[in-house]
């Protein structure tokens, strides 16, 4: 993982005209050339870029400047945020444009007809239909049945591959555990 602050080129320009630090300094921070920032300092460089202040967006601090300054040896250090980030794994609905609903019907068929390990509410939950629209698809009972050709969904982008390997491999884990089960009820017999 780099280690050069957010925006380096932007940061620069702000380091440029607001500190007393060494071009090296600078350019070894922000992971540029020295001679980029001397550049920017002669303003041929970064023209129409307007500085980034790294204090304010918590990457550095006016101490770690000032010692830096100090000491024209010293690099400056990026202030490392140990933040940790929460992966929800939420599903936000996306919105599916006119063009692409009629995809969402010929998805479930095409998924009722590659992956029949799939529930209806695994297909339902998959295209973002009712379980009553998969259910009248399998039963050949949906209204415009006739009409409907069995399209990829991850082709055209209903969901992902990821997506859809998940919900098989819960469906082939539902489908070894409800075996198990049935040969226990046999054996107890």
């Amino acid at each position: 993982m780099s280690n050069a602050p957010l925006m380096p080129m932007a940061t620069a320009v702000w380091l440029v005209e607001n500190t007393t630090l060494t071009f090296k300094q600078i350019a070894n921070f922000c992971e540029l050339h020295e001679v980029e920032v001397q550049g920017i300092a002669d303003g041929d460089v970064a023209k129409g870029i307007v500085g980034y202040n790294p204090i304010m967006s918590g990457q550095l601090t006016r101490e770690e400047i000032n010692l830096s300054s100090e000491d024209n040896n010293r690099p400056l250090n990026l202030k490392t945020n140990d933040v940790e980030i929460e992966n929800t794994e939420k599903k936000i609905k996306r919105y599916v444009p006119l063009s692409k609903r009629q995809d969402k019907p010929d998805s479930v068929l095409w998924l009722i007809k590659h992956h029949n390990v799939l529930k209806d509410s695994q297909i339902a939950r998959l295209v973002s239909v009712t379980k009553n629209s998969v259910t009248a698809i399998r039963n050949k009972s949906y209204w415009n049945y006739n009409n409907l050709n069995a399209k990829d969904p991850v082709a055209i982008g209903l969901f992902s591959q990821k997506e859809l390997m998940d919900a098989i491999e819960k469906a082939e884990r539902r489908i070894k555990r409800e075996k198990k089960d049935k040969e226990k009820g046999k054996n107890i017999k």
